[in-house]
């Protein structure tokens, strides 16, 4: 029997807004469907088409109020667990991210024998850029 991760989800504030960002990372839409007013919004990387990143807006039918505004309020804070995007050269991919906008919160660091940076999208969700070895 096999298993595979096949979408792995981000809670964002606009999924417009996501989607554009993460356009900046290289991603393209695999999946963009509603459901009056879900939206299933998936993203993948031509680079690991088997993996997708769901773009998702807490709100119902799945969460009610107080839980959209409090998953609103965690991801904005950066409280979410980062993700981890590897790299062939973590500088030369800080240059050209940081030309087409994407904001880092830390610049490439040398630790460990590797090269990190990092950066957030829109909504708070954090990320490491890491040097691949």
């Amino acid at each position: 029997m096999t298993q595979n991760i096949n979408v792995v989800g981000l809670y964002v504030r606009d999924q417009d807004e996501a989607l554009a960002f993460y356009g900046k990372l290289g991603f393209v839409v695999h999946t963009d469907v509603k459901n009056g007013n879900y939206r299933w919004l998936t993203v993948q990387h031509p680079d690991q088409p088997s993996l997708q990143l769901g773009l998702f807006k807490p709100g119902p039918p799945v969460h009610d109020a107080a839980t959209t505004q409090t998953l609103n309020e965690i991801v904005a804070k950066g409280a979410m667990p980062p993700l981890v995007l590897t790299v062939d050269n973590c500088r030369a991919a800080y240059d050209r991210l940081l030309g087409r906008g994407v904001e880092f919160t830390q610049k490439p660091v040398e630790r460990y024998g590797k090269v990190d940076a990092g950066f957030r999208d829109p909504s708070g969700n954090g990320w490491k850029m890491i040097e691949a070895s």
